[in-house]
């Protein structure tokens, strides 16, 4: 052996064990039983596997949510069928109708006609002769509601009949007069109850046989705006427009009736024309007293409320009087027809006056 080979042989022998335990272990790769090359790759495979996790976890709380079973919805609450509708008094004013009809004109042997409309008439023995007495022009006068589903109604009824002479001749031999036929305008109460019927139709039927009253009491006539009724004199611009208008609207079946109209008035004339003439009578002017002689036309635009009698003169020459409430509007020195009003025009009712002391609104009483 060389000098050089002894003096390295000698070197490695006085190296600490701790030096040559640690350059054995670089030498063979290894760092506490781990090689660094497998330590490494573990690293890389735990970063990857928490990285996993944070994206995987939106996911996993969502598969988490769905799998928890949710409880069975509540039913809907059923909503019970909604029961049709009373069809209010115009059905059950028709029904007392056909039933005040059939009982004015019933006679023995009637009764079943009657049940239809009042069960318990099966049970009735009525008297007369059927048809003696019949009903004409039936209209229901009074309408009103005394229950939920119950109706009065008064029927007007024109009851014509054949009835015996008041006053018998007495005379020896004589023979009797014969019946007089009579028509008196007679007026029935008839209470009517309504269900529900099928297929949402409206039942009816009366609680009680129909009962004689007395006519409804005449309604008390309120104020016009209009003064006193005067004669229509040839004269006034207001005779002479409302002459020609109704002439055209009631004997021309309306030609040349757009040339007596103010602009944007449409109206149209009973077709074919019902009269032959027309003479105008008299007519009441809103807030004039009457007696005052008018011949001249105020401003364009002023309008004025008249009410208008006449005498038109039939096809068959018989002379009907007629009464038309009208509006009429000033233009270029005339009257023209700006409507023909549906009624008479009312007077505006006064408005009630303050009671003197008494304290306004807010304001403490005092003691």
């Amino acid at each position: 052996m060389s000098l050089t080979g002894r003096r390295n042989q000698s070197a490695l022998a006085e190296q600490s064990p701790t030096v040559r335990a640690a350059e054995a272990e670089q030498t063979t790769g290894r760092v506490g039983g781990w090689s660094t090359g497998a330590q490494a790759n573990s690293t890389a495979m735990l970063r990857w596997l928490v990285w996993g996790l944070i994206a995987l976890g939106p996911l996993l709380g969502a598969l988490a949510f769905l799998s928890v079973p949710t409880a069975p919805a509540a039913p809907a609450p059923k909503t019970a069928p909604a029961a049709p509708a009373m069809s209010g008094g115009q059905g059950a004013a028709g029904f007392a109708s056909l039933f005040v009809a059939a009982y004015l004109s019933a006679g023995r042997g009637d009764e079943p006609k009657l049940a239809a409309y009042y069960p318990p008439s099966s049970n009735l023995q009525l008297d007369g002769v059927s048809g003696q007495r019949r009903s004409e022009q039936l209209t229901v006068v009074r309408l009103r509601q005394t229950d939920t589903s119950v109706w009065s109604v008064t029927v007007a009824a024109r009851v014509t009949g054949a009835t015996p002479s008041a006053t018998p001749s007495t005379q020896p031999g004589a023979s009797p007069s014969p019946a007089a036929a009579t028509a008196t305008v007679r007026y029935f109460q008839v209470p009517v109850a309504t269900a529900p019927g099928s297929g949402g139709a409206t039942a009816y039927t009366a609680l009680a046989l129909p009962a004689e009253v007395a006519a409804p009491e005449r309604a008390k006539t309120p104020e016009l705006v209009y003064g006193a009724m005067h004669p229509a004199l040839p004269t006034d611009p207001r005779t002479q427009a409302v002459t020609s208008f109704l002439t055209a609207y009631l004997t021309k079946a309306g030609a040349e009736l757009d040339r007596y109209l103010a602009p944007g008035t449409r109206l149209t004339a009973p077709s074919p024309a019902p009269c032959s003439g027309i003479a105008v009578d008299q007519f009441a002017a809103e807030g004039e007293s009457g007696g005052e002689l008018v011949v001249s036309v105020p401003g364009d635009g002023t309008t004025l409320r008249l009410l208008v009698t006449l005498r038109a003169t039939g096809q068959d020459g018989v002379r009907l009087p007629l009464t038309y409430a009208l509006t009429l509007k000033a233009r270029a020195g005339r009257w023209e027809i700006a409507s023909l009003d549906g009624a008479p025009a009312l007077t505006p009712p006064t408005p009630a006056p303050a009671v003197s002391g008494a304290p306004g609104p807010g304001a403490t009483p005092t003691s």
